[in-house]
């Protein structure tokens, strides 16, 4: 054998005893990786177990829209409703914050997780009612709107202490347009809170016994009052409804809205600063007061009301009500009653109790 042909064997040897020692290398290396993650190389067992809401393809991105409602177990289908019309009609990324009591929470849970809203992003927080010890008048003990989750709006910045914006909504609403578009509602420079003002045009001005109109200042605060008398505020300057809120809470923050706020309610308890004539609203008098020309408009359309009241059915058309992008059924009769207007529009959106404890009533299955 010429030494050319043993270099050319040598080298071949060498080749071959090179790549036998990679291989093994390989073999090891791949041997400490699948000790380091046993599942390395298999398709992940937690990918199929996911909880719905948490597949990518039902994932909302973008933005966090943060909704505050409050839930009572008597009006819990209420709730229901009012969110499944904001989720169905919006491809935005909503997060709701459902401020409750304690005996409310299990039946909550249920029915959000075993009906089609199971997808939907929310938190549930208590509410404290201590937090309204010295802040409510003996004379209001008696009126529905002093239930203590009435009064949740005004801590909008402790429930959601992330958040620099939100929306707040009453539980007799209906969304019909997208969430998106009233989250993106223009606040001006300084003002904490957009409201809808009772003079506007889409809404119908709700008439108190004995009080006549109540669309304006008059109509909440005792102008004959020191207190009233020393702020030198319009006793015809229209009020606004605070059933439907998009809040700045960076401005809510700092301008200490939440103390003001609560300032005038013990104010309120030793002075009785409210008028007599007042239509069951002891939450509208404290911001009509701190609010008083420093907030913005919402779009009419985004919060036509007084479908509650006697009537509603004569003042507004099928056709105006189904362009409405917000309804709220404000007023005596809600719409899983006998006898409110338009409840064939909520029945859209409400989610049978899979508990059965919360039914509308319906004197036939034609009611409107």
């Amino acid at each position: 054998m010429t030494l050319r042909k043993v270099n050319v064997v040598i080298i071949l040897l060498l080749a071959v005893a090179f790549l036998i020692i990679v291989q093994r290398n390989l073999l090891n290396i791949s041997d400490i990786l699948h000790m380091d993650n046993p599942d390395a190389g298999k398709s992940l067992p937690f990918e199929s177990e996911l909880s719905p809401e948490l597949r990518p393809e039902s994932v909302r991105k973008g933005e966090e829209i943060s909704v505050l409602i409050t839930a009572v177990e008597e009006r819990l289908g209420a709730v229901v409703a009012a969110m499944n019309s904001v989720y169905q009609n919006s491809k935005a990324n909503v997060v709701f914050t459902i401020v409750t009591l304690n005996d409310t929470v299990e039946h909550l849970n249920v029915w959000l997780s075993k009906t089609r809203l199971k997808n939907v992003k929310y938190k549930i927080v208590i509410f404290k009612p201590e937090l309204l010890n010295g802040k409510k008048s003996k004379d209001s003990q008696m009126l529905q709107d002093a239930r203590p989750l009435t009064f949740a709006r005004f801590y909008l910045p402790v429930y959601l202490p992330e958040a620099e914006k939100a929306i707040y909504l009453d539980d007799d609403v209906i969304v019909q347009g997208d969430i998106q578009e009233l989250y993106e509602t223009n606040l001006k420079p300084g003002h904490a809170a957009a409201f809808s003002d009772d003079c506007d045009s889409a809404s119908v001005k709700g008439i108190i016994r004995g009080a006549g109109n109540q669309n304006n200042y008059l109509g909440f605060l005792d102008f004959k009052k020191d207190a009233i008398k020393q702020l030198g505020m319009r006793a015809n300057t229209c009020s606004f409804n605070p059933g439907v809120i998009i809040a700045n809470l960076t401005e809510w923050r700092n301008q200490n809205i939440t103390l003001q706020l609560e300032h005038w309610m013990e104010l309120n308890s030793r002075e009785d600063l409210y008028t007599k004539t007042l239509a069951e609203s002891i939450i509208t008098p404290p911001l009509l007061i701190v609010f008083y020309k420093r907030h913005s408009a919402i779009d009419p359309m985004w919060h036509v009301r007084h479908l509650g009241t006697t009537g509603a059915g004569k003042r507004y058309s099928p056709q105006f009500v189904k362009a409405a992008k917000l309804l709220h059924w404000n007023g005596h009769y809600k719409p899983w009653g006998r006898t409110s207007s338009f409840s064939n529009v909520w029945d859209k959106w409400f989610i049978a109790d899979p508990v059965g404890k919360f039914n509308p009533v319906r004197k036939n299955p034609g009611d409107h």
